[in-house]
């Protein structure tokens, strides 16, 4: 059974940038397409990012644009959010999901978190103004 597990969340002020992984056990992740979502409290959970299977095909939310980036290693079996200019409203936990069941395939949304069927336990990340 594939378990994620996310971390390198913390506090960071605004300006400033994080790298976020998220690291697959029991099974290798390269055959996934891979998510990374997001919720404060209060809200919705909320698509980010996601990259395909093969790592050539990216979408982010426009919240996201030009300041994350999503990358896979598959030799380490991890995906990767890159995180730049940081602003206080990105302040959440993030989950990264992962769609073992080819619901994307099959015609779900990339950015609908019901296209995914693993996730992970999620990281804190904390933006400070």
């Amino acid at each position: 059974q594939v378990q994620l597990v996310e971390s390198g969340g913390g506090l960071v002020q605004a300006g400033g940038s994080l790298r976020l992984s998220c690291v697959a056990s029991g099974r290798t992740f390269s055959s996934y397409p891979v998510g990374w979502f997001r919720q404060s409290p209060g809200k919705e959970r909320e698509f980010v990012t996601h990259i395909n299977w093969r790592g050539a095909v990216r979408y982010y939310a426009q919240s996201a644009r030009g300041r994350f980036s999503i990358f896979k290693d598959n030799a380490k079996n991890t995906v990767y959010l890159q995180m730049n200019s940081l602003k206080p409203e990105d302040t959440a936990v993030y989950y990264c999901a992962a769609d073992s069941s080819s619901l994307i395939r099959r015609g779900g949304s990339y950015s609908s978190k019901r296209s995914y069927d693993l996730w992970g336990q999620g990281t804190q990340v904390t933006v400070s103004s």
